[in-house]
């Protein structure tokens, strides 16, 4: 790891960008509109330098993309990386300043520390799912809200709320008839999509939403990295004979995060696999929103195995490789050296 390597931190907001960039024979800082005339204005600022440096930036939504985007089409390797981990990195330099220009610098020196991986754009098809799942997400919430006022609403209003529930409802049925169209104008998309629909629990449009979200499945090493991009991974609290609660960590996307629940719920009453790891930890006295943790996070591992194999979900998988596993172990010691 070089931690000398260039490299390029960026703090972005609203309306502009506050940039560090680290190199061997100092440090250099200025700041930039967040628009495009800014980000020539920063591609110009960089060309001073006799290096190309490493870009890194926080996830923040609609913000951080258009620069993410601009500066990879320059050529440069870019990471976007999870706030929370910038938070808890400066906890460890004993940081007590909070600036955007300091935050720019703090950046820079995460991304020469740790290497984060390398950010990908999303697809033409991704490009084309994301604005529609997102806005169906908060079309979904916002029918939750207007449902839980109508529950306590008296006559004179009801009638407002059912009329906005009713608007929703149409607009949910018109987003979800647009991502169906997209599915269908992308045939690997679509193939994928078909492949999830076969674990019980996710529908449609949890298979959209998933397949918006992720990166390409190629660029995972295991079913572990998709968990963990979605902070359904465990963690455990235990310090010398005192030991916490195990937790789901958070650490992740929180709309893919979000998009498991409800298909984790369902999971649970449908899928085979999901079942049976219910029966174990609810014999082991685990509680509920544990189990339902759990069956997210094997959700995330099923979605994985099914993407990564191109094969549909076979709820009989797992129970034929144990039997695989132990043929072979007793083949092993029938042939072991001085067996009988």
């Amino acid at each position: 790891m070089n931690t000398n390597a260039p490299q390029l931190g960026i703090d972005v907001s609203k309306l502009k960008l506050d940039v560090a960039l680290l190199l061997s024979t100092g440090a250099h800082a200025a700041t930039f509109a967040n628009t495009p005339k800014g980000f020539l204005a920063l591609a110009r600022w960089l060309a001073r330098f006799p290096v190309r440096p490493r870009v890194c930036l926080e996830a923040t939504g609609t913000y951080a993309l258009p620069v993410a985007h601009f500066l990879h089409g320059q050529g440069l390797i870019v990471s976007i990386v999870n706030p929370m981990a910038i938070h808890f990195f400066a906890r460890t330099r004993m940081s007590r300043n909070k600036t955007d220009a300091h935050d720019a610098t703090l950046i820079a020196h995460f991304a020469q520390q740790h290497q984060p991986r390398a950010w990908q754009p999303p697809t033409p098809a991704q490009a084309q799912l994301q604005p529609l799942v997102r806005v169906r997400e908060q079309v979904l919430e916002s029918r939750v809200v207007a449902q839980q006022h109508l529950e306590s609403a008296p006559a004179s209003t009801a009638k407002y709320f059912r009329a906005q529930i009713r608007l929703l409802d149409r607009q949910l049925r018109a987003l979800a008839g647009q991502i169906e169209q997209v599915l269908q104008a992308h045939p690997t998309l679509k193939e994928s999509a078909a492949l999830l629909t076969t674990i019980p629990g996710v529908g449609t449009v949890t298979a959209a939403t998933v397949l918006a979200i992720i990166p390409e499945i190629d660029q995972l090493d295991n079913a572990r990295q998709l968990a963990a991009f979605a902070g359904v991974t465990p963690s455990q609290r235990q310090s010398g004979t005192l030991t916490g609660r195990t937790r789901m960590s958070k650490l992740g996307h929180r709309r893919l995060r979000k998009a498991l629940y409800f298909p984790a719920i369902t999971a649970l009453r449908c899928n085979p696999r999901v079942q049976a790891l219910a029966i174990r930890l609810a014999q082991k006295g685990k509680a509920k929103m544990v189990i339902v943790g759990a069956a997210m996070r094997l959700l995330a591992h099923l979605i994985f195995g099914v993407l990564k194999n191109r094969t549909a979900f076979d709820p009989g998988y797992q129970r034929r490789q144990a039997n695989i596993t132990r043929s072979r172990a007793a083949a092993s010691l029938q042939l072991a050296p001085g067996c009988p």
